[in-house]
């Protein structure tokens, strides 16, 4: 027999679906009334918008309309060629593989690879932009989510990069919503935390919950609770070997 608390979050979670459902066929006149385009994107898009907006359905409105518009301008092929990145792949600097144990696909950086070039910011959010594209391809139909493992070992200022690290939170807050599930920051050096501070006041709140600075005491446990041994990059204590993001 089902328990009266049982009973409640259920009731909890249809009633939540049924607002979900209402607040998108709301949002979807908007913004298709808008951009006539938006007609082809799922729902799932949408709630992700919604949910990044707290159901406020004006809002997310004009924030998936943005996303748009960004998304013509800055993909106009639909996708990013890596001979469009070519200075960021040669750094060798990102990985993935793996699953964390609800089945999200894992990506690890290597920051102390991260160096400045002459492709400038421009190539950098190209570059977020493939990272990001390759991780949602790689996703198992009804998982929406992904976790970033920044790896700080060997930083230092030389790989030191505000307009970077900014640019990639603001395409993953204004574009690509509710679908980094969790940023796990380890070997972060002392000096790393001069960056961080200027960077932390544009980090919005529901970002932050998602990133977890790890005790190198308590590294591998830490990781543990959420990616099986089997699924953890090697350089982490793990049984996989690195996979280069433009391999994978």
């Amino acid at each position: 027999m089902m328990m009266g608390s049982e009973k409640m979050n259920n009731s909890m979670e249809i009633e939540d679906e049924n607002i979900d459902k209402t607040k998108i066929s709301l949002m979807r006149i908007l913004v298709e009334k808008q951009d006539p385009s938006s007609k082809e994107v799922e729902d799932g898009a949408l709630r992700r918008f919604l949910r990044a907006r707290d159901l406020d359905v004006e809002k997310a409105s004009n924030m998936f309309l943005k996303y748009l518009n960004w998304k013509r301008n800055f993909v106009p092929n639909g996708s990013i060629s890596p001979s469009e990145i070519r200075h960021e792949i040669q750094q060798n600097k990102m990985f993935l593989q793996g699953w964390d144990k609800k089945g999200r696909p894992i990506a690890l950086l290597l920051a102390a690879r991260h160096f400045q070039h002459e492709g400038g910011v421009d190539e950098f959010k190209r570059f977020i932009v493939y990272l990001f594209d390759k991780i949602i391809t790689r996703m198992p139909p009804g998982q929406e989510k992904f976790i970033v493992i920044g790896d700080l070992k060997g930083w230092g200022y030389a790989n030191s990069d505000i307009r970077a690290y900014l640019a990639a939170l603001s395409l993953v807050q204004d574009y690509y919503p509710e679908r980094l599930e969790k940023l796990f920051v380890v070997h972060a050096p002392y000096i790393f935390m001069t960056a961080w501070k200027v960077v932390y006041p544009f980090i919005d709140p529901k970002t932050r919950k998602k990133m977890i600075f790890v005790d190198n005491k308590s590294l591998k446990s830490t990781l543990l609770e959420e990616i099986d041994e089997s699924q953890l990059p090697a350089t982490l204590g793990g049984k996989l070997e690195l996979v280069p993001i433009h391999n994978s």
